[in-house]
């Protein structure tokens, strides 16, 4: 869980100022789902400090709910798209 915490942190701008202002054409709100994820994020830095352990549902849900609000910064041009891995 601390892996994918940090990766999220690494992946997603937080503290970007373009991310925080609304342009008015956007598919979802860039500021409130950045604010929802952290909140997310910083909630389950302090259960892993309490000695809480995730479950792999847990991980699941945390990957697919930062892999959504990434899909929808991208559209929003908050970050940029990048290529397929494929």
């Amino acid at each position: 869980m601390r892996h994918l915490i940090d990766e999220v942190r690494a992946a997603i701008p937080f503290d970007a100022d373009d991310a925080r202002v609304c342009s008015g054409d956007c598919a979802g709100c860039s500021q409130k789902l950045l604010d929802y994820l952290e909140g997310e994020l910083e909630a389950w830095q302090q259960r892993l400090a309490e000695g809480d352990r995730p479950s792999l549902a847990d991980l699941s849900r945390l990957a697919k709910t930062a892999r959504k609000i990434h899909r929808v910064l991208v559209r929003n041009g908050i970050l940029p798209r990048v290529a397929d891995r494929g």
